[in-house]
């Protein structure tokens, strides 16, 4: 049976990932204190096959409860407890508005007397080892409910057995990193479909602009290097134990090259039999230079 541990910073959409896990058939249940984890995979694991995938919420909201995480993992290892961890993560100013727009409060906030942003870096500290132990690491600053929703999907629908999953993923510098890159490539110093004045609202899903950008020899050049030096790389990744790879490609604006190119290597993994997912970050703002 599957077990995934959902956990990471409050306010950075645990709860959208648990239901979205429901929605694709996982047995979930919210805000559980880690010592019960095991118990309750046990009594699921003994439903004779009436539930095969399951997954819970366990995070700051136990209080010292939650302290209590790191020893039901190490346990849980003992008894060869088959589970991954998917952490969830944001910037600070993100969640700090997230909790303005909603009016909610920060779980340290009533126990601690902190303000928000002290009580968000409390919680990042406290975070921090199981957030390096971590499975799946999704940063939700600056991606919806419904691209968060289709990333999770994206992992958990198939089958996670299947080994590492290889997240392809475009776009603009000038909406900010993407801090759950694993390897990020900058498609900036190729030409700009956005300076022709016919190809502006079109992205790089188009062919029109796919033809504008690959005609360029420096760009097929380019992306010859980067699918040798991405295929060198899958296997080492693969030894190590790696379950989750994401590989940025940036441009200014994130609509036009960075697509392009980020649907190239989809393609060519995906045809390589590799476990591949694309998301296309900014291809839906309305505003790139």
């Amino acid at each position: 049976m599957e077990l995934i541990i959902i956990t990471g910073l409050s306010g950075s959409g645990k709860s959208i990932a648990i239901d979205a896990l429901e929605d694709i058939g996982y047995y979930c249940v919210d805000n559980m204190p880690p010592t019960l984890i095991s118990k309750f995979f046990h009594i699921c694991d003994k439903t004779n096959g009436k539930i095969e995938k399951m997954s819970v919420v366990t995070d700051i909201r136990g209080g010292e409860l939650f302290d209590g995480i790191y020893d039901e993992l190490e346990e849980m290892d003992k008894m060869g407890v088959n589970y991954k961890i998917l952490y969830l993560d944001s910037s600070d100013e993100v969640l700090e508005k997230r909790f303005k727009e909603t009016r909610r409060t920060h779980p340290l906030l009533d126990k601690e007397g902190f303000s928000t942003r002290d009580a968000i870096k409390k919680e990042r500290e406290k975070l921090s080892t199981l957030r390096s132990m971590a499975s799946y690491i999704i940063d939700t600053s600056m991606i919806s409910t419904s691209q968060l929703k289709q990333r999770i999907s994206n992992i958990f629908l198939d089958n996670i057995s299947k080994g590492m999953l290889i997240n392809c993923m475009s776009f603009g510098f000038k909406y900010g990193f993407p801090s759950d890159a694993d390897l990020m490539f900058d498609v900036r110093c190729l030409r700009n479909p956005y300076y022709i004045e016919e190809l502006r609202n079109l992205t790089g899903i188009d062919k029109e602009i796919k033809d504008y950008v690959m005609v360029d020899p420096k760009a097929d050049e380019y992306f010859n290097k980067l699918i040798n030096m991405i295929d060198f790389l899958i296997p080492l990744y693969i030894a190590e134990g790696k379950t989750q790879l994401t590989v940025a490609i940036g441009c200014t604006g994130g609509k036009h090259r960075s697509v392009t190119f980020v649907e190239k290597l989809y393609k060519h993994l995906d045809e390589s039999n590799v476990y591949v997912s694309v998301n296309h970050r900014d291809i839906q703002r309305h505003k790139h230079i």
